[in-house]
Parts: C-alpha cells; structure tokens; sequence
C-alpha cells in the first residue's frame, strides 16, 4: 500500500551546515505492507483499513483489496493465521517501492523506512543482462521470476516500459517460463549492457485476472417498485426502501407522468413488458429487488419510453432524497446555534456564547478596530550561545517549546526569559508516549518555576492533556489554540470558546478576504502569523539517524549546534529540525512568510524564530511593531493572493 506525498516524490540533499551528507529520494518511504499485523489491528479494535490509491490503477485497487478481504477474513475466522508468500508476491508484483517495510507497526527502530533510491514502482527482480545482441535486439537473462508474452519489464539505465513480445529458449518460441530458466527476449533496443538489472514491472496474467474481478462487481442498492397503470389515470410510481442503509429507511417517493394509458386495440400491454422495461437500472446505482405492477386490463402505451422516463425520473428523485441526507445547514440562526453545532461536535454552547454572537450580529457596524497588536514570539531553537537578556522589550508573549521547558540545561535561559515576558509553553503538533510522560513529569514543577502564563495547543488532545494535569484549566492560564486547529468560520471559533480557549491563530494559509472575515470576530481574540518559516510537514522519521525510532548507537547529530537542511533540484533549501524526545523531524518551508499587521484588525501580531540571532530578532520586532512589511527575495506573503 503506497504512501507517498507530493514532495516525496522528489530528490534532495542533505546538508549539514554546508557540507552534502545524503541525498536521494529522502522522504519517499518504502511501500507499508500490513498483511502480517492484521489479527492486531483487529484485536487493538480497527475497523477499517485505508488502502492509499492515489495514482493507482483499478488493477492495484482490485488487487490489494481482493487480498487484504481474504486475510482480514481469515483473521476473523477460527484457522490459523499464516499468510501466503505468494500472496505477498502478488502486492510486490502490482506495485512496490523499494519492496516493503513494516512501517510503524514494530516496536523495534525501522531502518528500513525509507527507500531514497527511486519514488516510483521497482517492479520485482527478474535478473541481470547475461548477453546482449544489439543488432538483433536480443537479451539473454536467468530468471528469477516467470515471465510471460504480454508482460512488461524495464532495465534499471532505460527510461519507460518494454512489452515482452518474443520469448525464446534455445532459438524455439515458447510463450511462458519457470523461475531458474534462462531465456532470451526480443525486439530490446536502446542503452542496454551486459549486468544490467532487469524487472518485471507487470504480469499480463494478473492484470487480467483483476480487471475480470472488478468487472463482475455491479453492486447495487436495493429498492422497492410499485408502478400503477389504470384507466383514465396519469401513469405513476412509487420507490420504497428495500435495505437497512439508514438513509434509506424512510423512503416513499411518488413519481407521475402526465400521460394517460389508451385503450388496447390490438395487443395490451401486460405486466412482463413493464417490469423489463422498470428494470433498466444499469446506469443508476440502484436495482429493484421488488417489482409490483397493477395494470388494468385492455390498455396500451404509445411508446414505451414513457416507462423509461418514469424510471429514470423518479430514480432521480430517490439520489437526491439520498443525498439531501447528508447535507449541512449552516445558514447562522442565534437560537438554534447551540443545537446546530451539538450535533457536529458534541459541544453545548452556553448562554454567554450564544450572547455574543447575538451582540457581534448586531453591533457589527460599531465595532472598533483593536489597539494596536501585542507582539509574540516562539522560539523554535534555544541557543546556549545568545545573550536573552537583551531580547527586544517590545516583545509581550515569549513561547517556549515544550521540550525545552522539561530540560534543565535551559533553566537559566527561561529564568531569563519568564522575568521579562510572559511565556507559554508551546505544546507539540505530535504527542506520543515520551512526550506525555515528560509532561506529566515535569508540567506542574514548569509552571512554578518559570511562572508559565498559558499554553500554545496545536490539537484537541493538547486539551485533553492538559485538562487531566490542571483543574480549572482556563480559569488559571490563557490558552492559545495554534494555526494547525485550521479556523476558517464563526462555528469553530465558537467551538473553541467554549473549550476555554482564550485566542486563536489564524492559519497562514488562508486568503486575504477569509483572514478578513476571521477578524471581524469579537467574542474571541486574534493572533495572525506575521513572519516565520511555516511547518510543511513533521514526519515520524529522523533525516539523520534514518530511522523512525532512536537506537543505541546513533551519533546523535540532532543533539548539535549543526544546522540541518534540505535542497531541492531547484537548489532551493528547507531547514528541517529533529526532535530527539520522539523521533519526529519538523520539515519548514524554504521562503519566510511575511505579512503586514496593519492589514488586519488583530489582537496579536505572532513572529517564529527558527535560526534568527539576537540582534535580527529585534531587528523583526521592530519591523513589525513600525507595521512595514519585510521585503527581500526570501520572503513571501504567504497565499494572501491566493483564492480558495
């Protein structure tokens, strides 16, 4: 089962400061292959398993689906669970990226992740270029899988797919082969040599023994269909339910025609015609399971495509009653807000909250622009080596990573920094199993110490989290919900009123008219992303160590002052910043976003720092605080252009 990105389809570099370490297809993982963890996954209470598909034909599809059917089948059933290599062969054979690894099922480090030298289908061995007669166009090769006419291999120096179309043995034509046999295939031109690795990157056999597969599946959804013919009265048609899909259960859908059954001169029309006729759903995905017909006896139709159209209409209407089940109101009404967003979320809004927004809806025109915006600053990195005392006073809020807060060699740098500013401990996107303990163990003693404000939370189990160490939770901190909750409307920022959250950030990846709108929000303060490298993804993987677990004898380099980053085949560079604690590393964008405060009514103007010194900090700070927008060829503005 593929899962790659994107990005992860692109070779990189990896330096550390300026010295090239690695490169290859770093961020492009082996193909996850979950066969052997089936019966615990179903036993840790799984219940369905997502198979990645993208850019994948209906052949991959039919094919993992068919297997992992008959595995979680056989996991569910009393035999003994033992999965059959040739089965796996068969995944391997439909796709695979560098084989398989177990991905993050094992509990042991996984060196084996990643696959960094090729993103795209390997197909399996076939074996190695023994001879080659270029002017005939004949390789000669020991086999190490079987091949077919009408399969398809590549050569690891030539770009495309061959289709074998000449196999022979000992100058004989044979049309297949066993594994150990050496054959000779024809028709191979082009930058080929003897050594050369060969793959089978598709079985013919297997392709259409998959399209066969999915072709015979038609399923349909189950209906009932009553269709009424009588004398001197519009042809009609009733759909009812015939399935427990609960959408369904209360169908009774009544479709009439305007035309009127004649009388029969020569042959009426009899039940048989009209079911043949109703029962033409192959376009639809419904069929009718009960068909009931009440004819009158000695009548006739003009053409039977009144019958089609009476189908066809009235199927229309059974979709869009289908569809009208899953379709959201979120038309704002102040009474009914509170029940509206239960439904969604499971939260009950409070008169207060529902004040609000009354208050906001109807005193819009009156509102005032906020003060001019307090300025935060998170500090991605600590450096042992800077000198904290002089950070710019304008700064309000300092938020300290929690790593570093849990860590006593930075004790006296957040005593600095705790006397000077009001700091926040900034929660981690990912939480595993080390980070929770470090937070249990140290949260509480942390707050003392450095006089801790609030909390940056980036997800709802940051809430949870902190809810089950401190009771009264936002009655004694402020509580900042990070970019990465995603606000974009009035339902979610009263959301996460109700959650105690005291001010959140909005997303950088908004546009200006949505950032616009986000602002003009009362009942909950503001903070926007002025400068920074924006996250573009946090992997549960280390660049350096190349596992997704620490091991013993690592070399620990995330541990350094070194700098770490990625570059691209456009040279363009992505700092990247491992975290020890759990093995994730932080992958930033390589341009520095910038935006105006000025632009928009916020409370709070927030700056990231990731290498920035001292002295450029302040150098920011006050860029921001005198509204001027940064300038220069590494920095952008974000997608405040871009429309949705």
């Amino acid at each position: 089962m593929e899962n790659v990105l994107g990005p992860c389809r692109l070779p990189y570099e990896l330096f550390e400061n300026n010295k090239k370490i690695n490169s290859g297809y770093l961020l492009s993982t082996r193909d996850l292959c979950g066969l052997d963890y089936i019966p615990s996954l179903i036993n840790a209470g799984v219940k369905s398993l997502k198979i990645e598909g993208r850019m994948k034909s209906p052949e991959y599809v039919a094919t993992v689906t068919r297997i992992y059917r008959k595995y979680i089948d056989l996991a569910l059933s009393d035999n003994e669970y033992v999965v059959d290599k040739a089965d796996k062969k068969t995944l391997m054979q439909i796709f695979n990226r560098g084989m398989s690894s177990s991905g993050h099922f094992e509990s042991e480090p996984n060196k084996n992740l990643v696959f960094k030298e090729n993103p795209s289908n390997l197909g399996l061995l076939l074996g190695k270029v023994q001879n080659y007669n270029k002017n005939k166009g004949l390789i000669t090769v020991k086999l190490k899988e079987n091949i077919k006419i009408g399969d398809t291999i590549s050569l690891e120096n030539e770009e495309g797919l061959y289709t074998i179309s000449e196999l022979m043995e000992n100058n004989k034509n044979i049309v297949s082969t066993k594994i150990g046999q050496t054959v000779t295939i024809g028709r191979m031109k082009g930058n080929i040599a003897c050594n050369d690795k060969i793959y089978k990157m598709s079985s013919k056999e297997l392709s259409t023994f998959a399209k066969e597969s999915y072709k015979k599946e038609n399923k349909k959804i189950p209906l009932n269909c009553e269709v009424i013919i009588k004398k001197g009265q519009p042809i009609s048609i009733r759909i009812t339910c015939a399935n427990s899909i609960f959408i369904y259960q209360d169908l009774n859908i009544k479709y009439q025609s305007n035309e009127l059954p004649l009388d029969a001169k020569n042959k009426p029309l009899d039940k048989q015609t009209v079911i043949n006729q109703v029962s033409k759903t192959s376009s639809t995905p419904y069929e009718f399971k009960n068909i009931k017909v009440v004819l009158d006896n000695n009548v006739f139709l003009p053409k039977l495509s009144i019958l089609n159209e009476l189908r066809r209409n009235v199927l229309k209407q059974v979709e869009e009653y289908a569809i009208s089940k899953f379709t959201r109101n979120y038309s704002i009404d102040n009474d009914n807000i509170a029940k509206n967003i239960d439904k969604e979320t499971s939260l009950q809004f409070n008169n207060n909250i529902l004040s609000d927004m009354r208050n906001y809806v109807k005193n819009d025109a009156n509102l005032s622009k906020p003060q001019e915006p307090k300025i935060c600053v998170l500090l991605n990195k600590l450096n042992f080596d800077y000198d904290y005392t002089n950070l710019s006073p304008d700064i309000h809020n300092i938020y300290i990573p929690l790593k570093f807060v849990a860590n006593k060699k930075y004790e006296d740098i957040l005593k600095v920094l705790s006397q000077n500013y009001e700091t926040y401990i900034y929660m981690p996107t990912i939480i595993k199993g080390n980070y929770k303990n470090l937070f249990y163990a140290n949260a509480e003693s942390s707050v003392k110490k450095y006089d801790i404000r609030g909390f940056v939370v980036s997800n709802i189990g940051n809430i949870q989290l902190l809810n089950e160490l401190f009771k009264d939770l936002d009655k004694y901190f402020k509580i900042v919900s990070n970019y990465t909750f995603n606000v974009f409307n009035s339902h979610t920022v009263l959301a996460l009123k109700k959650l105690g959250i005291s001010r959140f950030t909005i997303s950088p990846e908004l546009d200006k008219e949505t950032i616009h709108s986000l602002c003009d929000y009362r009942y909950l303060q503001k903070e926007l992303l002025v400068y920074g490298r924006i996250p573009l993804m946090n992997m549960n993987y280390c660049l350096l160590g190349e596992t997704d677990k620490c091991y013993p004898d690592c070399k620990a380099n995330c541990q350094t002052k070194n700098s770490y980053y990625l570059k691209d085949r456009l040279n363009m560079e992505f700092p990247i910043m491992p975290d020890n604690i759990q093995t994730v590393t932080t992958l930033f964008n390589s341009k520095i976003t910038s935006i105006s405060p000025k632009d928009f009514s916020i409370d709070y103007a927030r700056i990231d720092i990731l290498d920035e010194d001292i002295k450029k900090i302040n150098e920011i700070v006050q860029t921001v605080k005198s509204e001027k927008r940064l300038e220069g060829p590494n920095y952008t503005n974000g997608n405040l252009n871009r429309k949705i």
